[in-house]
C-alpha cells in the first residue's frame, strides 16, 4: 500500500528526533568520559605518580590511646606513657639477619631479643610489623632514624605503654596488661584485627582485663608511602581512630595504700566498704606485687619469687580467698533460729564449756564455760555452745537461707579476677559434692562458721553492711564510665526484724564497747565514731594445740567484721589475718584503724583510741610509710 506524504513526513520526523537524542546520549557520555580522564590523568596525576616507579601505599593500623583509670577523687591509677620503639617488616627488610646485624650495632640489641624477633617475624605473616626493641631512650632512636637508607624495613616509632602510678598497692584490684598471646588469640572467635599489632597490650587480669573492650578503644589507620626497599617515604594521611573509655573507681587509693601499709608483712586482706552506696572504697590483699613489673616483661627470678612464696602475693585474697568465717559467722545462725521463731533474744542457754551431741564433744573455745547467757552475751563473749543449742533447733537450711540473705554464698557482681562465691552448704550439696549423708555434727560445726562453711572478706564486710543497715548493699567498683554515673544496685530492704537486728547490734556494740567484750582493746573512745564488731578465729586443724606451738601454715585464722559509727553506720570493713591466731589481737586492731582512717580521711587525732593503745597508734602513724596518690613519688601529707 502506497504511503500518503503526510505519513512519510511524520515518519522523518520521528527518525530526526530519535536520532538526534542517541547523537546527545552519546556526546554527554563522551564528555563524561573525557571529564573523568583529565580527573585522572591532570587532577590526580601525582597521586599515581606514587603508585608507579615501584613505589606503593600500605595502610598499617594505629592502636588507640587505652582508656584511664583513676580513684575516686581523681587519682590516676592506671596511666598511659610514651614508649619509643624500634618495628621491622619481614618483607620490606630482605636479609632479616643482617638487618638485624647491622641494627645491633647502633642500639643495644641482646642476642635473646633478636631471636625472639626472628621466631616472631617468621611466624607472622610477612608484612605484619614485629617489634624488635621497645622502650629506647631518644637517643638511640635518633641514631636509627640517621641510618634508615641502610636499614631497609625498619622503623621507629613512639607508642603508648601502660604504668601503674601506685604500684603495688591496687595491682589486684586494677590488674595488668601485656602482650597479646597465643592463648589470648585462640579464646576469641573474630579476634580484633589490633590484637594483631606486635605487642599490643590488652588487660590480663582485674578491671584490666574485665573491662577490656571500654577500655582499648577502636583502631585507627595510615596510609603511607614505601618504596622498594620497604623504606617509608611519606605519612599519606592518618586516622587517630578512637581512645578507649577513662574509668573511675570507687576506690579510695589514699584509704588502700594505708590498707597494704597497716597490714605490713602479714598474709592477709582488708575490704572497707560504704554502706550507703556499696562503693568499695578499699580492697586489699597483703603481700602484693608490681603489676609495673608485667607489663615490661617480668624475669624468671622476679616471677619465680611471687610464685615460690607462702604468702601468696599474686592471689587477690580480698575477693579470691576463701575461709571458714568462724565467729563472725554466729549473727546468721542468730538471726536464723529468731527469725524461725525457734529462739528468742531472751532465751538462755547454759554454757558448761562443751556440749556432747551423738556421742561426740562439742567444745567452747573457753573451757571453763560461760555460764548462762543470751542473745546479747552470746555475741559479746563468742560463747559456742550457745549457737550449738540454736543450731539443733533451726536447722541447717535455715542457717544458709540466712547467710545467702547476708551476702554469703554468692558471687558478688564486680569486675576483678577470679571472684569467690564461697559455701553456704545444704543436705544437697553434700550429697552432691561427698556423696555422704548430712550429719547433725555438721550442722553445729557450720553454726559457728567452721566446718564447710566458706566466706571471702569481701563478703564478710557485705554481710556486716548488711547488718549495719538492714538493706540489702551490694559491692560497686566502677563509679562511672567516661564521666557517666554507673547506677547504685541493690539496697532494697532485707526485710528483717529490726527488732531482733537492733539487739544484734547492740551485741556487736557491746563487743568492741564492753569491758568483757572479745575486741574491747579495739575500741574506739570518740562517742560520734563508736565501732561495732565481731572477732572470729576459724580452725586449720583438728587438733588442740596452741597457735605458737605448731607451724605457721597450721596456725588459726584471725578474722574480725566491723562498723561505724554505731548510731548511724558510713562504713564497714573485714579483716583475714591468715594463720593470725586470734581475732581479737590480730585482725581488729588493724580493722579499727581502717574505720577510723576512713572516718577521719586520714590518720585520726591520737584522742580517738583507749589512752592504752595511744603509744602505739603514735609509733604506728610515726612509722608507717603512706604515698600521696596525686603524687605517688612523694610521702603523703595526709598523716
Amino acid at each position: 500500500m502506497k504511503r500518503s506524504p503526510k505519513d512519510t513526513e511524520e515518519s522523518a520526523r520521528k527518525i530526526t528526533r530519535r536520532g538526534l537524542l542517541m547523537g546527545g546520549t552519546q556526546l554527554a557520555f563522551v564528555g563524561v568520559l573525557g571529564l573523568r580522564m583529565r580527573y585522572l590523568q591532570v587532577e590526580q596525576a601525582d597521586q599515581f605518580r606514587l603508585l608507579a616507579e615501584e613505589n606503593r601505599i600500605n595502610l598499617r593500623l594505629l592502636p588507640p590511646a587505652r582508656g584511664l583509670i583513676f580513684d575516686r577523687n581523681g587519682a590516676p591509677l592506671a596511666a598511659n606513657e610514651q614508649n619509643y620503639r624500634i618495628v621491622m617488616v619481614r618483607e620490606d627488610a630482605g636479609d632479616v639477619e643482617d638487618v638485624l646485624e647491622r641494627l645491633s650495632k647502633l642500639v643495644p640489641l641482646a642476642d635473646e631479643d633478636r631471636e625472639r624477633a626472628l621466631r616472631e617475624m617468621n611466624r607472622r605473616s610477612p608484612f605484619v610489623p614485629v617489634t624488635v626493641a621497645d622502650r629506647l631512650s631518644w637517643d638511640d632512636v635518633s641514631k636509627v632514624a640517621v641510618n634508615a637508607p641502610a636499614l631497609p624495613g625498619v622503623t621507629t616509632g613512639v607508642g603508648l605503654s601502660r604504668m601503674y602510678p601506685m604500684g603495688p598497692d591496687l595491682a589486684h584490684v586494677v590488674g595488668y596488661v601485656g602482650p597479646v598471646s597465643d592463648y589470648d588469640l585462640d579464646k576469641l572467635d573474630d579476634p580484633d584485627p589490633l590484637l594483631q599489632i606486635p605487642k599490643f597490650q590488652i588487660g590480663k587480669t582485674g578491671v584490666e582485663a574485665k573491662l577490656e573492650m571500654q577500655l582499648r578503644g577502636k583502631a585507627g589507620s595510615r596510609r603511607i608511602e614505601v618504596n622498594a626497599t620497604g623504606r617509608v617515604m611519606r605519612e599519606l594521611d592518618r586516622d587517630a581512630g578512637e581512645p578507649g573509655n577513662d574509668l573511675q573507681l570507687s576506690i579510695d587509693a589514699a584509704l588502700q595504700n594505708f590498707a597494704l601499709a597497716r597490714l605490713g608483712a602479714e598474709s592477709a586482706s582488708a575490704v572497707v566498704i560504704d554502706t550507703q552506696t556499696g562503693d568499695l572504697l578499699a580492697a586489699a590483699s597483703s603481700p602484693s606485687f608490681d603489676p609495673n613489673k608485667f607489663v615490661r616483661g617480668i624475669s624468671v627470678a622476679d616471677y619465680t619469687s611471687l610464685t615460690e612464696n607462702k604468702y601468696r602475693p599474686l592471689a587477690g585474697k580480698a575477693v579470691q580467698g576463701t575461709y571458714p568465717p568462724g565467729s563472725t559467722f554466729k549473727m546468721i545462725t542468730a538471726l536464723a533460729a529468731m527469725e524461725a521463731g525457734v529462739a528468742t533474744p531472751d532465751d538462755t542457754v547454759y554454757c558448761p564449756g562443751h556440749t556432747t551431741v551423738g556421742g561426740r564433744r562439742f567444745h567452747c573455745w573457753k573451757r571453763g564455760g560461760h555460764g548462762w547467757v543470751n542473745l546479747f552475751e552470746s555475741i559479746q563473749k563468742s560463747c559456742d555452745v550457745y549457737y550449738y543449742d540454736l543450731s539443733q533447733r533451726v536447722g541447717i537450711e535455715k542457717i544458709t537461707e540466712m547467710a545467702r540473705r547476708l551476702g554469703l554464698g554468692q558471687r558478688h557482681d564486680i569486675p576483678m579476677s577470679a571472684v569467690a562465691e564461697g559455701l553456704t552448704p545444704t543436705k544437697a550439696w553434700k550429697r552432691a559434692n561427698r556423696q555422704e549423708g548430712w550429719q547433725i555434727g555438721d550442722t553445729l560445726n557450720s553454726a559457728i562458721g567452721q566446718g564447710f562453711v566458706l566466706a571471702s572478706p569481701l563478703q564478710l564486710a557485705v554481710m556486716c553492711a548488711r547488718l549495719a543497715t538492714g538493706r540489702a548493699i551490694s559491692p560497686r567498683l566502677i563509679k562511672s564510665i567516661d564521666g557517666v554515673e554507673t547506677p547504685v544496685i541493690g539496697g532494697e530492704p532485707l526485710g528483717l526484724n529490726e527488732n531482733l537486728l537492733r539487739q544484734v547490734r547492740q551485741a556487736m556494740y557491746a563487743v568492741s564497747n564492753h569491758r568483757r567484750g572479745t575486741a574491747y582493746r579495739s575500741r574506739i573512745v570518740e562517742d560520734a565514731f563508736r565501732l561495732a564488731g565481731k572477732t572470729g578465729t576459724s580452725q586449720v586443724r583438728n587438733t588442740i594445740v596452741r597457735n605458737q606451738d605448731v607451724p605457721w601454715e597450721q596456725r588459726d585464722h584471725a578474722l574480725f567484721v566491723g562498723f561505724a559509727p554505731f548510731d548511724n553506720p558510713r562504713f564497714a570493713a573485714s579483716v583475714v589475718v591468715e594463720h593470725g591466731g586470734g581475732g581479737s589481737t590480730a585482725a581488729a586492731p588493724v580493722a579499727r584503724d581502717l574505720l577510723l582512717f576512713a572516718l577521719y580521711n586520714g590518720y585520726p587525732p591520737l584522742e580517738a583510741y583507749p589512752s592504752s593503745e595511744r603509744a602505739k597508734a603514735e609509733e604506728m602513724q610515726r612509722t608507717l610509710e603512706l604515698r600521696d596518690p596525686m603524687n605517688p613519688t612523694e610521702v603523703s601529707d595526709r598523716a
